[in-house]
């Protein structure tokens, strides 16, 4: 096949580290072609060398029939690389044509007359039929989804004539239908020659998206594989550097005592839920995006007040109006978002891991410096953190280490009902690893723990039993023996009436 885009012998060192070690590697032509490794691994730092963000210490880069030492963002764009990050930076307060054809404006033909303005709407209504998208380009961007806005990135790279496009973790955020979506543009794309460099952390992705796969370890090439010829579990080995036997860790802790019962639970976003949680059982929810399962657990932990519905832990009726009444009751959250809401960013690890059990390491109102360390280093110990001192502040640290900090806050309260919301999203496949194995051994301890996820394998691969939400109500419950993806996707979708 025909090389679109090398990178040859590239090193980027950074004070302490060596981002890239040597890395060589080839995109070909109408490929698509993933990157994996864990964080740290470099992925991030290739990306930023390609779209000429950030300038390699030694290597060549070769577009085409052209090979440079460098690139800056605005040359790489000439080249015509583009990138799909997670995080968009569009002009929200202009339309969608706009936004497509912003790189036009002042130049040729577009000098800001009105017919040019028609003519440019006219192009985008055409570059839309072209892909089947059906969006309105008069639309305003703010207004938009974010699956749209994906697509509106798309389609201005396409309009630039990009010859390479870069998708960074861009079905993060997308229900499955929107990911169908997007997959179908990346598919098309492939059929015109553009060649794609798909960077996510969901393998399943991957094997039903890509063509070959690149793994970097450490800051170094470890190899790449054609998908036809390998599979997950080696993919996964060479991301971590030794083999896993399993991803999802066994575990048969249920007990038929019932920990937690949620009786017609109403608040907003959610109608009429019933549920119990048995002792030592890992019990998942399932929904799609706006279904009401983090609106359930913000009901649950008090961070919203409910409207109606009755709660009990070990038979005891509870009335928890806050968070600190569940934690004073052992029932502790980890966010969904761990930035904003699971940890303080701008702390030390050692400040976040003691401050929920502040009150057992204090006396009077000073705080017992040893014991504060001695906490701190267990958990960065327990959890393998991946950080030079307990005094980093997490906002320095990958996003994995970060949701293990959260952990660490988490575990110093000692709760007995843990609910995990998206406990692994945006982490790689080494936490996510480390992650189970930890879930496992709380509810070995006889702990248990609500998880809500989005990821199909790790609801099959972790959950004793699976409930699904559908608009804000229960639409069914699967056991372990019961368990299918398709039924699951039809509960969640609405398509079976209501089995519980």
């Amino acid at each position: 096949m025909e090389t679109e885009l090398s990178l040859r012998n590239i090193t980027k060192r950074y004070p302490g580290v060596i981002a890239l070690d040597d890395v060589s590697l080839e995109f070909n032509k109408g490929e698509i072609h993933a990157l994996v490794g864990e964080n740290g691994a470099g992925k991030s730092t290739l990306i930023k060398i390609i779209t000429g963000a950030v300038v390699p210490d030694e290597g060549t880069i070769v577009i085409g029939d052209k090979e440079l030492k460098s690139l800056t963002p605005s040359l790489s764009y000439q080249m015509g690389i583009a990138a799909v990050y997670q995080e968009l930076v569009q002009l929200e307060s202009m339309t969608v044509f706009d936004n497509i054809f912003m790189c036009e404006y002042g130049r040729g033909e577009n000098k800001g007359l009105v017919l040019n303005k028609k003519r440019l709407r006219e192009k985008a209504s055409e570059l839309l039929a072209e892909f089947g998208v059906q969006i309105d380009p008069d639309a305003i961007v703010g207004s938009l989804s974010t699956a749209c806005r994906q697509i509106i990135e798309i389609l201005k790279a396409i309009s630039q004539n990009a010859r390479v496009m870069i998708f960074d973790e861009s079905t993060s955020s997308l229900t499955i239908e929107e990911q169908e979506d997007l997959f179908r543009i990346i598919r098309r794309l492939k059929d015109i020659g553009v060649t794609i460099i798909y960077i996510s952390h969901r393998l399943d992705e991957i094997f039903e998206l890509c063509d070959r796969v690149t793994i970097l370890r450490d800051g170094k090439y470890v190899a790449t594989k054609r998908i036809a010829d390998t599979n997950k579990m080696e993919v996964i080995s060479l991301m971590v550097g030794r083999e896993l036997k399993e991803i999802y860790p066994a575990h048969d802790s249920v007990s038929d005592d019932v920990v937690l019962q949620v009786e017609h639970f109403s608040g907003p976003g959610v109608e009429d839920i019933s549920f119990q949680l048995h002792k030592g059982e890992i019990l998942g929810f399932a929904g799609l995006v706006g279904a009401g399962r983090t609106e359930l657990m913000n009901l649950i932990y008090g961070a919203v007040e409910k409207t109606g519905g009755t709660l009990f832990i070990n038979g005891e009726e509870k009335n928890i109006k806050s968070p600190a009444d569940a934690l004073s009751n052992r029932i502790c959250l980890i966010p969904e978002d761990r930035k904003i809401q699971g940890c303080f960013l701008d702390q030390t690890i050692c400040w976040n891991s003691c401050i929920t059990n502040i009150r057992e390491i204090s006396s009077a109102t000073f705080v017992n410096r040893r014991l504060e360390t001695n906490q701190a280093v267990e958990f960065v110990k327990k959890l393998k953190i991946k950080t030079p001192s307990i005094q980093q502040i997490p906002n320095n640290l990958s996003g994995g280490n970060q949701q293990k900090v959260v952990l660490a806050k988490v575990l110093a309260a000692n709760c007995s009902i843990l609910i995990f919301d998206e406990p692994t999203r945006g982490i790689d496949v080494g936490a996510r690893f480390e992650i189970y194995n930890l879930m496992v051994s709380l509810v070995n301890e006889g702990k248990s723990i609500i998880m809500v996820s989005s990821d199909m394998e790790e609801l099959l691969g972790m959950s004793d039993r699976i409930l699904v939400l559908h608009e804000g109500r229960l639409a069914g419950e699967l056991k372990r023996n019961e368990f299918n993806q398709d039924r699951i996707m039809q509960l969640a979708s609405g398509l079976l009436e209501v089995n519980v």
